[in-house]
């Protein structure tokens, strides 16, 4: 892809701004960072936590953040997911603030059980999703609001973008980006990341 004229760049840049909470997993995170983060022209990856310093995913790496203070509010929001949404449930405070985070993105991104985190906002109410589906009988029954779609590798709804669990965040990123910036730059990302996308989002193996 050749290089557009520097004020083109500009204006087509955007903020990936990852949300990270304790036990968050670690690839819902960087999975999509490492595909998105290869277009530099287009994406800058950032990460955020409520109140920032080192945050632990379950894997057990840190990674140093920013507050939520300091966030541009019309970059992306993704929102990766835990094995330890049980954390989350009852914790008003994080909901809320989550809450205000996704009201003011333009797109708002989920990875496994970050749709479940989400869909406790009630943003997801009405609205089409999906989740890991070894945790999607517990998510949909705790949110009947949402149009829980069983069999989708990822979902897009307006400026909602939900996938399935962990690896399936790549995949959805690359649908973001192809959706967003064209075919010819989401071929590139996939090319420097060697990744092979799958790139039907309607296909989940994992769904039976």
């Amino acid at each position: 892809m050749k290089l557009q004229n520097r004020m083109d760049v500009e204006f087509k840049m955007r903020n990936l701004n990852i949300l990270l909470f304790a036990k968050f997993e670690t690839i819902d995170a960087f999975g999509p960072a490492q595909i998105m983060g290869r277009l530099p022209e287009h994406y800058k990856v950032n990460c955020f936590s409520m109140a920032g310093g080192s945050v632990t995913s379950w894997h057990g790496i840190q990674v140093e953040t920013q507050p939520i203070s300091a966030i541009a509010t019309d970059g992306i929001l993704l929102i990766p997911g835990t094995s330890e949404v049980k954390l989350y449930i009852g914790n008003q405070s994080f909901l809320e603030q989550l809450k205000k985070l996704a009201e003011a993105a333009p797109y708002v991104m989920t990875v496994c059980t970050g749709s479940f985190l989400l869909a406790l906002t009630s943003l997801l109410d009405n609205h089409s999703a999906t989740t890991n589906k070894m945790a999607f009988k517990i998510v949909s029954k705790a949110c009947p609001k949402v149009n829980w779609v069983h069999k989708a590798r990822w979902v897009v709804d307006g400026k909602y973008y939900t996938s399935s669990g962990v690896s399936a965040g790549m995949d959805m990123a690359m649908g973001f980006i192809h959706d967003v910036n064209g075919p010819e730059v989401a071929k590139q990302a996939a090319l420097e990341s060697e990744y092979i996308w799958n790139n039907d989002k309607s296909y989940d193996p994992f769904a039976k």
